[in-house]
């Protein structure tokens, strides 16, 4: 596969050159960033974080799915994060995505319906919200840290705060 040969070419330079040194299990920052998985979206860069100070856990669409709640929870409960930050953006593929129409198209082509959605949004600060929500009721979140929805402009680089919860506790 000539991607994983390029791969690691540039590891191999980006280790020399960059590589910090290892840093601890438990993110500085104790944050939990949800976001898209837009190549688009430079998390550490925009977000102003470091390798080692939150967990990225990142989807279509920036979406608190089943698994990204896994994620949250595991990051909480054992490894010592507290916020959550969610960030959404502009011009996103998700953005009216036809999760009906896409599920026939992969049932038709391969014979098999997926077992998961692929939900689309209309307004992103409704979305923004509708995730929030989805984490501040989620039972297995102990931490009493706060929840912050974002949408990051992806033509100017910048974050608009939506919506925030100091404190869910």
């Amino acid at each position: 596969m000539e991607a994983a040969d390029q791969i690691q070419r540039a590891n191999r330079v980006w280790a020399q050159d960059h590589f910090a040194g290892s840093a601890p299990r438990t993110p500085a920052r104790h944050l939990v960033v949800v976001t898209c998985m837009d190549s688009r979206i430079d998390v550490f860069g925009a977000f102003g974080l470091t390798n080692g100070q939150a967990h990225i856990v990142r989807n279509a669409g920036g979406l608190v799915t089943d698994d990204v709640l896994r994620s949250i929870a595991l990051s909480q409960r054992k490894l010592g994060t507290v916020d959550v930050a969610i960030v959404q953006h502009t011009d996103c593929g998700m953005h009216r995505f036809d999760d009906v129409t896409f599920r026939a198209e992969l049932a038709a082509e391969t014979g098999v319906a997926p077992r998961w959605d692929v939900a689309g949004f209309d307004d992103i600060d409704e979305s923004v919200r509708g995730q929030i929500r989805a984490v501040v009721d989620c039972p297995w979140l102990a931490a009493p840290g706060g929840v912050a929805g974002f949408v990051y402009d992806v033509d100017t680089g910048l974050l608009r705060l939506v919506s925030e919860i100091a404190n869910r506790s």
